[in-house]
């Protein structure tokens, strides 16, 4: 029997398997390590077993159904757990977009593997049980275990038809951003705000990036290595109100428990006429599953630095060959002139200075 023309008494099992993951989801709103955290191993893996098995279970109660019924009933019923969890606003759609692949698969294999047990066994109920236990038992005392920390960087390189002034002054003065210019990043996509602004200034701290995003979000960006036309690292800095409610989702922060971006470094080599522009950040995935999530970052952050290294290449581009700036732009010249001082701060990363985390990652 064809999975997509399935009659309501073959369906009905999938929304009660949905159902079954949503009130579990209710059940993890703990806080980042805190009990019954959404990101704790116990719900990212048991949860969709136990949706996949549920809604095997209650289908082969009334007949016996194919293999091929039990992979698809049992990822699509993980998938509705996830829509609805979107729908309910339990969810934002970052962190539903990128786990829905995951709990389609694991809930595939949970049907396949309670289809087999309904089949070769009589003891399909006690292995529900089993499954339904050990999600509420673990999600209790998980937060005791510590998770592991991986470290990464990537980075990107691009070629500009520009001097290294030319380059330079746009990496320090970014202004009326419009969404052409940055929307094909994947993080926008799904639905990080776009950035608006990032403007340098001198500041008795150093020099200081600040960023400006849509949903009011606004943070900035200290320089830790700055030598004008040649090479910039910036830190992370967040205040209380630097992300509104609910601007972003709540799971994936910036210097949270699970996710950190710990600088974004640029480096500028004259090539002839031409300027190498090189970007590299260096970031920190904490979670039970980083063989999942480390390669979902490395890739949106990846795909990110391309994306502005063009709009940096394309604005300095643009500007004309050692043309002299006014107004606002004449600031960028301030700083790149400036003889400010290298910030000596030894392995600073974004928790060197205190912050309010913050969702997902903010313009380099």
């Amino acid at each position: 029997m064809s999975f997509i023309a399935l009659p309501f008494a073959k369906r009905w099992p999938v929304l009660s398997g949905g159902l079954v993951g949503l009130l579990l989801r209710y059940v993890f709103f703990g806080e980042a390590g805190r009990p019954y955290a959404a990101m704790m191993g116990s719900f990212i893996y048991l949860v969709p077993l136990l949706v996949g098995a549920v809604t095997v279970y209650l289908a082969e109660r009334r007949q016996r159904c194919s293999w091929s019924y039990y992979f698809l009933a049992a990822s699509a019923a993980n998938m509705l757990l996830v829509l609805g969890s979107l729908v309910m606003l339990i969810e934002g759609l970052i962190c539903a977009v990128v786990i829905l692949p995951l709990f389609g698969l694991l809930g595939g294999l949970a049907g396949l593997a309670m289809g087999a047990i309904c089949r070769l066994t009589r003891w399909p109920r006690h292995t529900l049980y089993s499954l339904t236990v050990l999600p509420l038992l673990l999600g209790g005392i998980e937060q005791h275990l510590p998770l592991p920390n991986h470290i990464g960087q990537v980075s990107h390189t691009v070629l500009i038809a520009a001097s290294p002034a030319q380059v330079w002054s746009q990496l320090l003065d970014a202004r009326d951003i419009e969404p052409d210019e940055i929307e094909g990043a994947w993080m926008y996509k799904i639905g990080v705000p776009l950035p608006v602004s990032g403007i340098t200034e001198a500041t008795v701290e150093g020099q200081v990036r600040h960023v400006v995003m849509g949903k009011q979000i606004h943070f900035d960006q200290l320089a830790t290595d700055w030598q004008p036309q040649r090479r910039v690292r910036w830190i992370y800095r967040f205040k209380n109100d630097s992300f509104p409610p609910g601007a972003l989702d709540d799971h994936v922060m910036i210097g949270g428990h699970y996710f950190d971006i710990q600088d974004t470094e640029y480096t500028l080599v004259p090539r002839g006429a031409a300027t190498e522009l090189s970007i590299t950040m260096r970031y920190r995935v904490s979670t039970s599953f980083n063989w999942y999530a480390q390669p979902i970052a490395t890739l949106l952050i990846g795909n990110f630095e391309q994306v502005i290294l063009r709009f940096y290449a394309r604005r300095a581009e643009r500007l004309p060959t050692g043309g002299a700036k006014t107004g606002p732009e004449a600031n960028q010249r301030a700083c790149s002139d400036a003889a400010s001082p290298n910030i000596d701060r030894p392995n600073a990363s974004a928790t060197s200075i205190p912050s309010t985390p913050a969702d997902m990652m903010p313009p380099a």
